[in-house]
């Protein structure tokens, strides 16, 4: 299966899954900076980063780096005989070239073409949506809320404005199983060292990635605290631009996550180390938001000596991916008002298919 992975989502991460439960190995082609600004706009992830994110999800086995946009008769047989693929996958959503024909036209024509189920109520043309509706610039290198387009319409707002924001909220249903399908199912062992990270994990990146990886490396299990909405709201300022449930599928994709808190305490208790047996609890050196009131949220594990700070490996926060999507705001202004078109289509014409 290929891609770009721009702005990666649950939606992404789910479509992976299904694609590997079609076989034993999954490959991924990830496309390259080059081929998504031809045929879509500029990304807002890197070619690096974006590699991270799909190598980082438990469903995939190996990533093939700079892939084409169109699965060209070279490229096909290059992935026939080098990896040895049996099948191409996509979503049941038309993916087109931009003189209108199917990029997975060739795939279908020698049979080896097979299609899954599109994950509804997301995608990265609707975050981006959301992105732009939510910020705008107060000066260079500055964001502020403009609006919770989670939330509410400002009552004050026209009939337009008001149509603008219902259509940047949220469609997604979240179900027990799904959360199921993402979810190991597994308990830790006993004896296990349990290792503990929280924080919002909005916008989830290539920095969420890498700590989760190195959270991981300092124990046998990982248990993550997802932040409700409210809770980082009253931190932040502003509601998460991804709502809790779809936050906490994008940690579950990740491989090296063994179990996820839904909504979990802003303040780590002594109750709460002892029900989840947890040995050790970790915080990054990059953060976002504040403690209420200057609590520190930390201060009981501190006090029984299992607190660790680890550096993040990367500076990127949800409130930096949000800036270069502002900071380049026509050219994905426009990028949007295209993709919003075929994906008002794809709405409009769509019929019930089954998969999940």
């Amino acid at each position: 299966m290929d891609g770009c992975f721009d702005l990666m989502h649950y939606g992404h991460a789910n479509a992976l899954r299904q694609a590997k439960l079609l076989g034993d190995l999954l490959v991924v082609g990830v496309v390259s900076d080059e081929e998504i600004v031809a045929n879509k706009g500029p990304p807002v992830f890197s070619m690096e980063e974006r590699l991270t994110l799909v190598s980082g999800l438990k469903w995939v086995d190996e990533v093939i780096p700079n892939a084409p946009y169109e699965i060209t008769e070279e490229f096909m047989n290059t992935l026939f005989n080098k990896y040895n693929i049996d099948y191409i996958i996509h979503g049941d959503d038309p993916c087109l070239l931009p003189d209108g024909t199917d990029a997975y036209a060739l795939a279908k024509k020698v049979g080896r073409y097979k299609q899954i189920k599109r994950t509804e109520g997301v995608s990265s043309t609707d975050i981006v949506g959301r992105i732009l509706l939510t910020f705008k610039q107060k000066e260079a290198g500055s964001m502020e809320t403009t609006t919770d387009a989670n939330v509410a319409v400002n009552q004050n707002a026209g009939a337009h404005t008001c149509d603008q924001v219902k259509s940047q909220l949220s469609n997604f249903l979240p179900t027990s199983r799904r959360i199921m399908q993402f979810s190991n199912g597994q308990a830790p062992s006993p004896g296990a060292r349990v290792v503990y990270i929280d924080g919002a994990f909005d916008l989830f990146h290539a920095g969420h990635v890498e700590i989760l990886r190195s959270a991981r490396q300092l124990g046998d299990f990982l248990l993550v605290g997802v932040h409700d909405d409210q809770a980082i709201r009253d931190r932040r300022g502003y509601r998460p631009i991804m709502h809790l449930h779809e936050r906490t599928l994008s940690v579950l994709a990740c491989r090296y996550v063994d179990e996820v808190i839904i909504g979990a305490p802003w303040e780590v208790s002594r109750d709460m180390i002892t029900t989840f047996n947890i040995s050790l609890v970790v915080h990054g050196t990059v953060t976002e938001g504040t403690s209420a009131g200057g609590i520190d949220p930390y201060a009981v594990p501190k006090s029984m000596n299992i607190f660790q700070t680890i550096t993040s490996p990367k500076t990127t926060t949800s409130v930096s991916v949000a800036t270069r999507i502002m900071d380049n705001h026509e050219a994905y202004k426009k990028r949007n008002l295209k993709k919003k078109a075929s994906e008002d289509r794809y709405y409009t014409q769509k019929k019930f298919v089954s998969g999940d």
